[in-house]
């Protein structure tokens, strides 16, 4: 009977083996981090975009029609109106803040988060 050429994988092969295999999964993970990445900062643009055209289009909005109300009323009814309209830009203003907080509530890297539990609880069950 002829010999077997194939001889079993040495300590150094399966060193090698679980080594890549770990910076393959380690590299993955890195380029889900930095399309996270990417996202977030195109996500903190966007609400900085937003924000700024809200305030200004707001304060010019309120400012003009406040100051063409308040010049249409009667001189003796002025000061209530202008505490009207100082009411009604506080409850905007309240209304704007918690839509920004509840967009800025939105959890930062969540995929790589994710990701990486997954590895953690696969690496846990393996002992």
């Amino acid at each position: 009977m002829a010999p077997n050429n194939h001889e079993p994988p040495g300590l150094g092969h399966l060193g090698r083996s679980v080594a890549r295999t770990a910076f393959g999964a380690v590299r993955n993970r890195a380029e889900l981090l930095s399309v996270e990445w990417q996202e977030q900062r195109a996500h903190l643009v966007e609400l900085q975009v937003w924000t700024v055209v809200l305030v200004f289009a707001s304060v010019m909005t309120a400012a003009l029609l406040t100051g063409i109300i308040i010049f249409a009323v009667p001189p003796g009814a002025r000061l209530y109106v202008a505490g009207g309209f100082a009411l009604l830009y506080l409850v905007a203003a309240l209304a704007a803040g918690m839509t920004l907080r509840k967009r800025l509530q939105r959890e930062a890297f969540s995929e790589s988060l994710g990701q990486l539990r997954k590895d953690t609880a696969w690496v846990e069950s393996l002992e």
